[in-house]
């Protein structure tokens, strides 16, 4: 799985497509973005609908640095996502 990195406000973010698929999952995928590690580590997700190339791994390649950050600054906390692996 491709992966992207990107700096927000002095901090290292990997950013990976989600792999977990919606009834949408031809007009949308799921970001995931990840910092830290163990107790530190901060998962955020946000959903993403590409504009030009459909394949997950493509579009987020596709995406440059300045829509990277707007779809971080759209992000919320990954703690109840079942992207990010939660389970009720």
């Amino acid at each position: 799985m491709p992966t992207r990195h990107i700096r927000i406000d002095g901090r290292d973010w990997l950013v990976y497509p989600s792999g977990f698929l919606t009834q949408s999952m031809a007009d949308e995928f799921g970001l995931l973005f990840v910092t830290g590690k163990g107790a530190d580590r901060e998962v955020r997700v946000t959903r993403y609908s590409p504009q030009r190339t459909r394949a997950r791994e493509e579009a987020l390649a596709e995406l440059d640095e300045a829509e990277l950050t707007t779809l971080f600054l759209e992000s919320q906390s990954g703690a109840r996502s079942p992207e990010a692996g939660y389970r009720p």
